[in-house]
């Protein structure tokens, strides 16, 4: 059985003050909740303001990125340990946004998800295909791309410890969603694919999240799905009671 996640990706929103705010509604309306991960993923600017609120509570802390390299000449960057003194045990790599607005690169990705296991940071890598790409009906060989890329080089052990967030670039902040069904055939192609790349063990112990325009109202459908563990939610996150609805999926 694979524990679920609901993870929150706050992007460029919230001050200090804000972020502090929502993190201690959030840590109120939760309290309580078990059997499933609840992880909050705010800028880094307010990463120590949210330890704080969070501080004692069971909502796990991460950061939307980090560098490669443990320091060096590299301006505007954060480093795998900066986030893990920051009380960062997650941290979002490879999303669409970075992709396709900042050129990040499968390379880029890969470097970034090697550097989080060796640092003891659970990665969240983000694949997913634009809306031409689906229309093209290449949406699966977009994801086998994107995850062959990302886990390059790395071990079953390592991989094991991993989480991967299926996320359809065009319904990601357009009010579109995949249906459960479209969503299940994604995620059961990227479990097959996981268990040709590490045996079948292995890939059953990765929780695959689904992304893009998470709401209260769609949650438990997409949860209803075999392969789909949780959820990356972008927007809703910002409400805090929507992101309590939707890890309250279950009752």
């Amino acid at each position: 059985m694979r524990p679920p996640i609901i993870a929150g990706n706050w992007k460029m929103n919230c001050l200090q003050r804000e972020a502090a705010d929502l993190a201690a509604t959030l840590r109120r309306l939760l309290d309580g909740l078990e059997g499933v991960e609840i992880v909050v993923c705010p800028p880094f600017t307010a990463l120590a303001p949210v330890r704080a609120a969070l501080e004692g509570s069971r909502i796990r802390l991460g950061a939307q990125d980090l560098h490669w390299e443990a320091k060096g000449a590299f301006t505007g960057e954060i480093s795998p340990a900066m986030l893990k003194d920051s009380g960062c045990t997650h941290v979002v790599l490879g999303h669409s946004e970075r992709r396709h607005i900042l050129g990040e690169t499968n390379d880029m990705v890969n470097k970034k998800l090697k550097a989080a296991l060796a640092n003891g940071l659970t990665p969240i890598v983000c694949v997913g295909e634009l809306l031409e790409e689906r229309q093209m009906k290449v949406t699966r060989e977009v994801v086998e791309k994107h995850v062959t890329r990302a886990f390059d080089g790395v071990s079953a052990q390592d991989a094991a410890g991993t989480v991967v967030a299926y996320e359809p670039v065009w319904a990601i902040g357009t009010g579109l969603t995949a249906t459960p069904t479209q969503a299940q055939d994604v995620h059961h192609f990227t479990r097959n694919l996981l268990t040709r790349l590490y045996g079948e063990a292995t890939a059953n112990t990765i929780r695959i999240l689904y992304g893009g325009s998470v709401k209260p109202d769609n949650i438990k459908g997409l949860m209803a799905e075999k392969d789909i563990d949780g959820a990356l939610v972008g927007g809703a996150s910002l409400q805090a009671s929507d992101f309590n609805r939707i890890a309250r999926y279950k009752e």
